[in-house]
């Protein structure tokens, strides 16, 4: 049984610019004033706590994100020894100067401070959530992960900088030449910094002008590749746990869910409907 006290780290060295920690009882977990090397963004997930940040103090609850630069002293507690928990995900400042100025949110290309302290707005909180569980989920791959990252910081950024995300044009010629890359690719483990190296462009700038074009995300596009590959194998009369591994999946169930939810059948009910030899 996992001990409740204990907190749990998330790291992947294809993605060193970004850690995150899961505390599920903050009462355990303690902090005299502190700060970090990285920029971080927390959620509590249940409970309440307070957050003193330099010469501030906020009374925060689940569903408060709070956001900490490099360097400034801070510390979360409990409040009378009553149960909370967070998510924290810590980021590189390096990795997070470079996202921001390709979004042309900095003049050049060297941290800033961000001016937000707390955000209380559910729709942060919950896209935050839905990252964390990616990030978390060892049947999730690389470009998802990546793409999940880069996706909610580049928004959220844009947001306490006050801009709009609006995606600079790219090339229909260049979008059409990384979707043939992934169509090629589908079965394999694709990373978002690869599409970048081929497409010279930001992760963020990449994904967004993808997404207008195509309507997908990259990752949304590999997947649905992904799916019209087991489909083909299907109908070949490949067993449905090889046609899954054929297709790109990690394993059979991760292929039955996402199959059943883009065709609407699952894989033996799709293959069931083919004619019989």
């Amino acid at each position: 049984m996992t001990d409740p006290g204990k907190p749990l780290f998330w790291r992947d060295a294809r993605m060193p610019h970004v850690e995150l920690r899961k505390v599920e009882d903050g009462r355990k977990v303690c902090y005299a004033p502190h700060s970090h090397t990285q920029w971080s963004l927390g959620a509590i997930t249940a409970g309440e706590s307070t957050f003193r940040y330099r010469d501030d103090e906020y009374r925060i609850r689940a569903g408060s994100l709070v956001m900490m630069n490099p360097e400034w002293v801070h510390a979360c507690n409990p409040i009378d020894d009553r149960p909370w928990a967070y998510l924290m995900l810590y980021v590189s400042a390096d990795w997070l100067t470079r996202l921001r100025y390709a979004a042309g949110l900095l003049a050049a290309p060297r941290w800033q401070d961000i001016a937000t302290a707390v955000i209380d707005e559910p729709a942060w909180y919950d896209g935050y959530c839905r990252m964390a569980a990616c990030l978390l989920d060892p049947r999730r791959d690389l470009l998802d992960k990546q793409s999940e990252v880069v996706e909610y910081l580049s928004a959220l950024m844009h947001s306490v900088a006050g801009q709009p995300t609006q995606p600079l044009p790219m090339p229909p010629a260049l979008l059409r030449e990384l979707a043939a890359y992934l169509d090629a690719h589908a079965a394999e483990d694709v990373s978002l910094d690869a599409l970048c190296r081929r497409s010279g462009y930001s992760s963020g700038h990449l994904i967004r002008a993808f997404k207008q074009h195509f309507g997908l995300t990259p990752h949304a596009y590999l997947i649905n590749r992904r799916i019209q590959l087991g489909q083909r194998e299907l109908k070949q009369g490949t067993p449905i746990a090889e046609a899954a591994l054929n297709a790109g999946f990690s394993d059979q169930p991760h292929f039955q869910r996402t199959f059943k939810r883009l065709v609407a059948a699952t894989p033996n009910q799709y293959r069931r409907s083919l004619p019989e030899p």
